[in-house]
């Protein structure tokens, strides 16, 4: 019995890669949301900041541009939805509202953008992926630092001070991560 991959065409996302049925995206969200909480534990403390360093927006924004964006907002809201239920599975085994809650919401956001991009072929080259990371993460930072000034009643600047600066070569590393992974990924599904 043979297992065709189907031929890479424009419009796709990796995960079209896959032969489509409603398993199949099931499967997807959960295992996106999934992923985003595991990577949501790899966790490391900031001093000066209620934000830790984490994996979880590297695997918001893969999530977003290898499901594309339909399925990978509907990923990144299940994590959502299942983190403010009660599953421990934020930052640091967290869950329910919190200063850094913002993110989570703009990672949702992120992940629709960065979805759209990969359809467009955004996530084939070096530099388009280093593009739609950065893009990811400006809609993460535009929605969650203000939400953090708003939460933790901090002045613009100190939101900024204790909830950007303090990730940016962190996430320039992440990007540097995706840039290599993304593209690796369709080179491979190409031979």
């Amino acid at each position: 019995m043979s297992t065709a991959v189907a031929p890479v065409r424009t419009g796709q996302v990796l995960a079209d890669l896959i032969p489509a049925s409603r398993v199949r995206d099931i499967a997807l969200v959960v295992g996106g949301a999934a992923l985003t909480g595991l990577a949501a534990q790899l966790s490391v403390p900031v001093p000066g900041s209620p934000v830790p360093v984490t994996g979880q927006t590297f695997a918001a924004l893969l999530v977003g541009t290898a499901l594309g964006a339909r399925r990978g907002v509907a990923s990144l809201a299940l994590y959502a939805l299942a983190g403010l239920a009660g599953l421990p599975w934020f930052a640091q085994g967290t869950s329910g509202i919190s200063v850094s809650f913002g993110y989570i919401l703009g990672m949702i956001l992120a992940s629709a953008a960065v979805g759209a991009l990969a359809r467009r072929g955004a996530d084939r080259s070096l530099l388009r992926t280093a593009g739609t990371m950065l893009v990811g993460e400006a809609i993460i930072y535009a929605v969650g630092v203000p939400y953090l000034a708003y939460a933790a009643d901090l002045s613009a600047s100190a939101a900024i001070a204790a909830g950007l600066t303090p990730f940016l070569l962190g996430d320039a590393l992440k990007a540097a991560l995706a840039m290599g992974v993304l593209p690796t990924a369709w080179k491979l599904v190409k031979r």
